[in-house]
This record gives structure tokens, sequence and C-alpha cells, in this order.
């Protein structure tokens, strides 16, 4: 079985080289080759000269073609792998089996798609970690029924690409997309928390609110019945921001965290509130906003590293 690692970066050269160095210490199984492809949507610092230099193929792209569906599409293209898998270039595996973990779910013939667990590190939002804990729990999950995956952590069949590429027209949300159509056809989506990476965003308000929005303008595309008002904003908001400051009493960071947990979920919901407002097509000059932005139980982070059986990493 061959694997290629496809990359989307720009301007990543403070966190691509660490998640290479992760790459390049993985034991992989008997049988399994590795390519790396990053593509690189025209970065101004030293992310592509890092990544020809630890080894990888760059493929680039220009700005004004950049889409996440049209990156991967792009990277997928040219990969040569049996098994595509997609990392975001700001993560990092925890373990050396981190490969070997996402791709192993795929002797099951009907498994289609397998995506890994997520968490944050010391630098991580207090709230962004909730949304981890959440999205990505400890417990496995090899026959999901829902279409919910993340592409900065998660493997497809290259054959499966073929039949099914990516929708370059989306703001985000390319990933559940492509889950959504591919279960409809009688394919199965695997969660597999055994496979971790740690995924660094070092967010300012504005772009969590970026964030959000975009994904929900995408969402809205995708599942058209979905609807999120003003009193979906406040009561999420609300709810959402006293459960964080209840895990902080919990965790004893309530005073350290209570400005940023009042930042990050209002900007995630009021993110979310604007993109179901939106109104009409996406003009080229939100998009380039989008992408290029200017400059009630104790919860636990826990990496299970006594059941895994892959070495921790250690990075430099």
């Amino acid at each position: 079985m061959t694997c290629s690692i496809i990359i989307r970066s720009y301007n990543e050269e403070r966190h691509i080289g660490r998640l290479l160095d992760g790459i390049e210490k993985q034991e992989l199984p008997q049988g399994i080759s590795v390519e790396v492809i990053v593509v690189d949507s025209g970065s101004t610092d030293s992310t592509v000269s890092i990544a020809k230099h630890m080894g990888a193929k760059v493929v680039s792209i220009t700005q004004e073609e950049f889409s996440f569906g049209k990156a991967l599409n792009i990277g997928c293209e040219v990969a040569t792998g049996d098994i595509l898998l997609f990392a975001s270039a700001h993560i990092y595996p925890v373990f050396t089996n981190w490969i070997e973990k996402m791709i192993s779910p795929f002797v099951n013939k009907n498994i289609a798609l397998v995506y890994g667990r997520q968490t944050g590190n010391e630098r991580t939002q207090f709230s962004e970690q909730q949304v981890f804990n959440k999205w990505f729990p400890l417990q496995s999950n090899y026959n999901q029924t829902t279409p919910f995956c993340n592409n900065a952590n998660c493997a497809i069949r290259k054959n499966l690409w073929l039949e099914q590429p990516y929708d370059e027209t989306l703001t985000g949300l390319e990933d559940l997309d492509w889950a959504q159509k591919i279960m409809n056809k009688g394919y199965v989506i695997t969660y597999e928390a055994d496979a971790v990476i740690v995924h660094v965003h070092e967010e300012t308000p504005q772009k969590i609110k970026n964030r959000y929005r975009r994904e929900a303008i995408a969402l809205k595309q995708i599942m058209p019945k979905v609807h999120f008002g003003f009193f979906d904003f406040v009561r999420l908001f609300l709810s959402n921001s006293l459960t964080d400051y209840f895990h902080a009493v919990q965790n004893g960071c309530f005073f350290k965290e209570v400005k940023n947990i009042l930042f990050f979920r209002f900007m995630q919901f009021y993110g979310t509130y604007l993109g179901h407002s939106q109104k009409g097509i996406v003009s080229k000059e939100l998009k380039n906003r989008f992408y290029y932005p200017n400059g009630l139980s104790k919860q636990k982070n826990i990496l299970n590293e006594k059941n895994n059986q892959g070495k921790k990493i250690q990075y430099n």
C-alpha cells in the first residue's frame, strides 16, 4: 500500500518543519511507502524552501486560484498513493504510529474515509480545546452515522476521489460535503481516536470570526435547510461560555481564561450568525478576506499514552 500525504500551506514557516519532522519519525509497517506533497498557495515566507529542504514535493498555486477544495484536488491529482492522507501545515503528530493508525482501517473495503483525533497544545485557547474535546473524543467510532470529519487530519481512498473530487466552490467544509456524498453511495466513515495530532490554532479574534463565518456560508450551501438566527447566536454564545467557565473553574484557570473564553465564544457564534445571514454569491474580495486575512464534568486533555502502542515523538 502507498500513502500520499497532502499538506495545504500558506506562510507556515513556524509550523511546517515540525510536521515534516514528525512524518520523518513515523514507524511504518512493512510494505507501506509514503510520499509528501505540499500544495502552497503563494507563501511569501520560507515555507516552500523548508518543505523542499525536508524532501517534500511542492506544487505551487496562486492566491487567486485557491479554495480549500481546489488545493486538495490539485494535490490529489499529482499524488501516486492508494491512500490520500490530508494534514494541515500547522499540525504535528504526537506518536510514531500516526500514519499506521490512519491507514490501517482501510483493510475494510467499505471504509472510504478515516479521520483522527485533534488536540491543542500549551498555546491553544481554552475554548478551542473545549471544541477539540467535543469534536474529537477519546473513543474511536468505526461506523459513524454522520458525515462529520475534518481534513486537518484525514485520509481517503484515491479511487473514490477520482469518482468524486472535492467541491472547489465551497468557502469551507469541503470535507463534510465529500463525506456526506460518499456516505450516500453506501460507504463508511471512521473516526480513529488513537491517530492523534496537535492542531496549532493561533488566531486573533477577527480570524476566529472569519473562520466560522466562511464555514457557516459553506454549511448553508451544503445543507440549505439549516437555520441559524440571532436567538441561536445569543443562546449558544451564552450556554457555551457558561460551560467553558465551569470547566475553567474545575481546571483552576478561571481568572486566567475569563476574557479569552468570552472573546472566543462571541467570535465563534457571531461569525456563524454572519455566515448564515450572508446573501447572494460570495464575491472574490470576500473570498480573499476569508483565505488570506490580515494580519458538566471535569475534563482533561488526555493523550491516551498508556493505550497507544506508538512511541511519543520528541521534537526539538
